[in-house]
């Protein structure tokens, strides 16, 4: 690495006429970046991944050459974040499941076992007390089952075609702000359990995702070729689930 090169995870910022775009760069030795990628994740964080050896000069002319991109992508990131209340946790709240809304009905029993289960459009949640920490406990548990059943379901539905996966990977669900998933070097599978909240063809296309990385460990023109052939409408469902990420994330 030269001098001049850029380290690991490093915060950055420059100048967008009255505007000051900050991001974050990720050198991963280990994933073998071909090519320097911007991303705007959902809550409306500029995340730039480069090859090692870049120069800081070459990172900040991509970012500039893209700096109306960013900026709109960004805006329309803390716009969606703006339009939604924090949740109350309170009956008659709305709730998503596999894309669908539900309402919250929040039952306090005294002596009953913690939980909750779907029944007709309800999510009903049973709890010892009317507690925020009660309601946000017992939905987390549901989701996180929820998610553990689904995801186990549609992973071996998304994997039979792909030939280069012999044996499903291990997989281990971790509730994240910002992420829907991410695929280790060593070929294991980190799902967020509220991914399970988006529609089926979303939750597909993360799988998908994750399950390219088997193929090619980064962001490269072949990994978005795999993309293209297996999931020809990739970027539209990218683009809803993205539109839907605020409310999903939202806990």
């Amino acid at each position: 690495m030269s001098v001049s090169a850029v380290q690991m995870c490093s915060e950055h910022r420059i100048r967008y006429g009255d505007q000051i775009i900050r991001f974050d760069l990720r050198v991963q030795a280990d994933r073998e970046v071909q090519r320097l990628s911007i991303h705007v994740e959902p809550d409306g964080r500029v995340l730039v991944d480069a090859p090692p050896g870049v120069t800081h000069a070459a990172v900040l002319s991509a970012v500039r050459k893209r700096s109306r991109w960013i900026s709109h992508h960004v805006e329309a990131a803390l716009g969606r974040r703006t339009n939604l209340s924090p949740r109350q946790y309170v009956s008659g709240e709305s709730l998503l499941y596999l894309g669908r809304r539900y309402r919250l009905k929040v039952v306090v029993q005294r002596d009953a076992q913690e939980g909750a289960s779907m029944r007709g459009g309800f999510v009903v949640v049973i709890v010892p007390d009317r507690s925020v920490d009660s309601v946000r406990k017992a939905l987390e548990a549901w989701y996180r089952l929820r998610a553990r059943e689904v995801f186990a379901q549609r992973l071996a539905a998304v994997a039979e075609p792909l030939r280069w996966v012999r044996h499903l990977p291990t997989t281990r669900l971790q509730f994240m702000t910002v992420q829907w998933g991410s695929c280790s070097p060593a070929g294991r599978i980190t799902l967020n359990p509220w991914l399970v909240k988006a529609p089926r063809e979303c939750i597909d296309y993360v799988l998908l995702h994750e399950l390219s990385h088997l193929l090619h460990h980064n962001h490269s023109p072949k990994f978005y070729r795999v993309l293209d052939r297996h999931m020809p409408i990739w970027r539209a469902v990218k683009s809803k689930l993205d539109g839907m990420a605020e409310d999903v994330f939202r806990s």
